[in-house]
Parts: structure tokens; C-alpha cells; sequence
């Protein structure tokens, strides 16, 4: 490569060639991987199980960054878990590893100094550790208590240089840990969502009509409101309807919609005009309870954009309105 900023083109071809090249080859070893999965892999998920601390990842440089989103994957999926860089722990970081806690340590070479130097004061706090590793003979390996070999043939690297397929072993390894983590505690959906609150899956499965319904100082009127006066409720309720409640009882429902079409087809003689002639009978309702991602495709299908909330015992305790989403 040149030291000189000059314009570089390749042929579409090439480079479609280049992209098949570079996945099949990484397809191939994550395939090899797979045949070599022995007994180090379930000696490190039951490891893992049985932590009754944390699980640290450790690694340096490529490795690092890889062993960042290992922990990630792990602490959203039910195994508290946290990046620790080896550096910074030969500083001072080593405080916040506890004795329960279990280190997997990343080191394609398994030599990796700012990882190995590690090795004595572990072994003094007495924590268990899984090494991630290209080469099983290694001084890492050789000081860990399950070794989780991910040796290639070469890096996909035209250089075989740059940490390429040697990361996608490594990231995939974590995620095999990862999956067979949430398969033995039976992790479910549900749990998933609990650590992801602010996701589209979190929405979906914790979210429920009562925590987005307007609760306060409701529309209310009786059948024989006149529309004067259901205007002013409705304008007081800023929600553009009125509830029409008869003993307690939801009856009918009347909305500035209502209002403009009543105008359209007889405006003078609506004025005399009382809710129990206007109302919307029966109109529908949903259960506080539902989630919300039902009750917004429920609104989507029938065209409406509010529903009536209403507890177990039929009361009115809400109002939902489809742009709260």
C-alpha cells in the first residue's frame, strides 16, 4: 500500500468474489469448530452454572473487543458477567474480582503477556478460569481449568495478519456458552425482556395497557348530558370524546368525530340534542391487562384511535390512544 492517498477501484466481480471467499471460508472453520466441541465446552457451561459469583472476560487488543461483546451476550442472557481489560487489572482492577468469581481468559496465541502476568494472582484468589485459545499446549492453557480450543488453519487475512476467522471462532465460541447458558436455566422470552425493558421485545412482553392508558380526571357524563355540556367535558378532558356512564356503567361513548358528523347531517337540530341520542352504544373496550403491542394492532385493524380501558369488574379506569406509542 502505498504511502501516497491515491484512487483505488476494483471490479464488481472481484469484489463479489472476495465477500463468497471470506464467508465460505469462515463458514468452513466455524463448521470445523463444531466436529472438535468435546467435553472442555460442557466442563466450562457447568462451570459457569455453578458460579456463585460473576463471570469476568479478559482478553487484549481484537480479543478484547470480541470478549466485550461475549460479556454482553452473557449478562443480557441471564449470567451476570463483565468485561475486565487486563491492563487496567495488573493496575489495580484486579479489586474487583471476588474469589466466586469465574474468568474466561481470551488469548488466540495463549500467550498474550498482559493476560498471562494475570495467572499468579488469580490462582492466589483461588478463581476458577476458562481459557479461549488457538493453541491448547499454550502457557494460558496449561494454567486453566477448561480449555476451549478455537484453532484455525490461517486467518481469512490475504496476510494471514490481520485477527479475522481467528474472531469469529472466538465470538462464536461465547456465543455457544451463551446459548447453552440460557438452555440449561431454561431462559425464556419473558427473562430476556426483563433485561431489555427498552427494546421492541421488552414492549412487547412487559408492557401492558395500564402502563400507557390516561388515568386521570376522565370525561364522564350521563345519557342525558345535553351536547353543550358534554362539549365542555370534552373539552375539559382534552381527549376529543366524552365516556357515557349510566349507574356506574359504561353505556356509550361520543367523539369530536361523532360531533363533526352530527354537525354534517343536522347541525341545528343536534343543539336540543341530548348523549343518550348521539352516543355511540356498546362501544369497545379492552382489558387494562392486555399488552400493548395487541391492543395497538387491535386499534390498527379496527381504525380507531383510542379505546376504552376497563378493569376485571367492567369499570372504566383508562383511556389508551394509539399515538401513545
Amino acid at each position: 500500500m502505498s504511502d501516497t492517498l491515491s484512487s483505488v477501484s476494483c471490479s464488481t466481480d472481484t469484489l463479489i468474489d472476495s465477500a463468497k471467499t471470506t464467508l465460505k471460508t469462515q463458514g468452513q472453520a466455524l463448521m470445523g469448530l463444531a466436529e472438535r466441541i468435546d467435553t472442555q465446552f460442557s466442563d466450562a457451561v457447568n462451570m459457569a452454572l455453578n458460579c456463585r459469583g460473576r463471570v469476568i472476560i479478559c482478553g487484549m487488543g481484537k480479543s478484547g473487543i470480541v470478549g466485550k461483546k461475549i460479556a454482553a451476550t452473557l449478562a443480557s442472557t441471564g449470567t451476570p458477567s463483565f468485561f475486565m481489560h487486563p491492563g487496567e487489572a495488573f493496575h489495580g482492577d484486579l479489586g474487583m474480582v471476588h474469589p466466586d468469581d469465574l474468568l474466561i481468559l481470551i488469548s488466540y496465541s495463549g500467550e498474550t503477556e498482559e493476560v498471562i502476568r494475570l495467572l499468579p494472582s488469580l490462582k492466589s484468589f483461588g478463581n476458577q478460569s476458562i481459557a479461549i485459545v488457538g493453541n491448547s499446549q499454550s502457557t494460558l492453557a496449561k494454567h486453566c481449568d477448561s480449555v476451549l480450543d478455537i484453532a484455525i488453519d490461517r486467518e481469512v487475512c490475504p496476510n494471514n495478519l490481520a485477527p479475522t476467522t481467528s474472531t469469529t471462532m472466538t465470538i462464536a465460541m461465547g456465543d455457544a456458552l451463551a446459548v447453552a447458558l440460557m438452555q440449561c436455566r431454561d431462559f425464556q422470552p419473558q427473562d430476556f425482556a426483563r433485561f431489555h425493558p427498552g427494546g421492541s421485545l421488552g414492549r412487547k412482553l412487559l408492557t401492558r395497557v395500564r402502563d400507557l392508558m390516561h388515568k386521570d380526571n376522565l370525561p364522564f357524563c350521563t345519557p342525558d348530558t345535553s351536547l353543550q355540556e358534554a362539549i365542555a367535558v370534552m373539552t375539559k378532558g382534552r381527549k376529543g370524546v366524552v365516556l357515557v356512564k349510566e349507574d356506574e356503567r359504561l353505556v356509550g361513548i361520543f367523539t369530536d368525530g361523532d360531533l363533526r358528523r352530527s354537525m354534517l347531517h343536522d347541525a341545528a337540530g343536534m343543539l336540543t340534542k341530548t348523549m343518550a341520542e348521539l352516543m355511540t352504544a356498546n362501544p369497545k373496550t379492552i382489558s387494562q391487562e392486555t399488552m400493548i403491542v395487541e391492543a395497538e394492532e387491535r386499534m390498527l385493524r379496527d381504525k380507531i384511535t383510542l379505546l376504552v380501558a376497563v378493569d376485571d369488574a367492567k369499570n372504566v379506569v383508562g383511556l389508551l390512544e394509539i399515538y401513545d406509542r
